[in-house]
């Protein structure tokens, strides 16, 4: 079997420092979404407010995949407090997002290195932090899996690298 990139999620202490490291709103919305969201980077860069259904607090994306992969694959994401607010700031004046995806993933990358973050940091990298803290809270796989918009549940699993420390947490706590 070929070797498996494995990414790293950030650790608790890492979104925090990312987190704070956001000085501007653009900042914020770039990076507070993806962390709450576990959009794709071209998912974010794509919405619309068309795609926001502001009374149930929730995102309804058309992601990768669907026949031909004609990005059809309709999923639901609920916003978080955080995001909500942001969305009704940023969609206010704007009818998208108005980041493209280069953009996107600059910002990333500028505020990992504002945070003094070492290792690579995307918009994936991102997702899959979003990934292990669903996890973390509790939320099952098959939630998971809807969540992120995956066809089978072996893709969902390669986010779950859970660190060792994970792995005996959950141990304690159910044991």
């Amino acid at each position: 079997m070929p070797y498996q990139y494995k990414r790293e999620p950030l650790s608790n202490d890492e979104v925090d420092r990312l987190t704070n490291a956001c000085d501007t709103f653009r900042e914020k919305f770039v990076v507070w979404t993806l962390l709450n969201t576990g959009l794709r980077l071209s998912e974010f860069a794509d919405l619309k407010k068309d795609n926001i259904q502001w009374q149930e607090k929730r995102l309804v994306i058309y992601g990768k995949g669907g026949p031909y992969d004609k990005k059809t694959k309709r999923r639901i994401i609920p916003m978080t407090e955080r995001v909500r607010k942001l969305f009704e700031y940023h969609f206010a004046e704007n009818n998208n997002t108005g980041i493209g995806k280069r953009t996107v993933a600059r910002i990333v990358k500028k505020v990992a290195d504002k945070a003094g973050i070492s290792k690579p940091v995307s918009p994936h990298v991102l997702r899959h932090t979003f990934s292990v803290n669903c996890i973390r809270k509790g939320i099952s796989t098959r939630a998971l899996q809807t969540l992120l918009g995956h066809d089978r549940l072996t893709t969902t699993e390669i986010y779950l690298n859970l660190s060792p420390e994970d792995a005996i947490r959950e141990f304690l706590n159910k044991w």
